[in-house]
């Protein structure tokens, strides 16, 4: 397949927010960045200063929106945003910690712990049909860039199922990959599909005060991964 059909992809979580923090579930509420996450976005766009993208594309919740501006910004593009990357819709999720949804809704809880694809809380998405909804957008914009490079930042969900498009994991199996704030992923996109180049780059965040939360190496659990806006359910731990 010729160069000219493959577009490379920039993919980033948002920075971090106080829930985060408080390991609450963020889903569709629209949280803003905390001060530790509008300065991953600085150190976010420092470090892709030199790549050549072409375009720059947000979620259209501010905590994805804002970490994406200083990095269109220093090139002067726009952020496109789109509701189709946004995180999974958590319905009567939203708001909660895990401690509490374990106390409210025990069996909701174990089903989303052990990713049923068919699970959704009520009034949210079920893993499935988010999981089809982002990926589907992602590669409606990476068509729009054949031959070209594009960032996408989104949410710990919406990369958690990029990752699984690109690496051929399925939907219910356990997560072993970090999905930290602020870190870059880089995949390509052609009319075949996805495939993985680079995961979980956080260099770029070291040296701040938050690095031992952001970075999550491969040697410790990704509570705070599994615990934030966590769309795609159940616990994780790093490779």
């Amino acid at each position: 397949m010729g160069h000219d059909q493959t577009t490379r992809i920039l993919a980033i979580r948002h920075g971090e927010t106080a829930w985060n923090r408080d390991h609450r579930i963020q889903g569709f509420l629209d949280i803003a960045l905390n001060e530790a996450g509008l300065a991953q976005a600085q150190l976010l766009a420092r470090a892709l200063a030199h790549e050549a993208i072409d375009a720059v594309y947000s979620s259209d919740l501010q905590r994805a929106h804002a970490t994406a501006l200083p990095l269109a910004s220093q090139r002067g593009l726009p952020v496109h945003t789109d509701a189709g990357l946004r995180e999974r819709s958590f319905g009567r999720f939203e708001g909660r910690t895990f401690a509490e949804l374990e106390a409210l809704y025990p069996e909701d809880t174990l089903r989303w712990r052990r990713r049923d694809p068919d699970f959704g809380p009520a009034g949210g998405e079920r893993l499935v049909d988010f999981n089809a909804r982002c990926i589907a957008a992602i590669a409606r914009l990476a068509e729009r860039h054949r031959g070209g490079c594009i960032a996408v930042v989104s949410h710990g969900g919406v990369m958690d199922c990029l990752y699984r498009a690109a690496a051929r994991v399925s939907l219910d199996a356990p997560r072993t990959w970090t999905v930290a704030n602020a870190s870059i992923n880089r995949v390509l996109h052609t009319p075949e599909g996805y495939s993985l180049i680079g995961w979980g780059d956080t260099s770029h965040l070291d040296g701040t005060e938050h690095a031992a939360l952001d970075s999550l190496s491969s040697r410790h659990a990704l509570t705070t991964a599994a615990l934030d806006e966590v769309s795609d359910g159940g616990r994780t731990t790093a490779a």
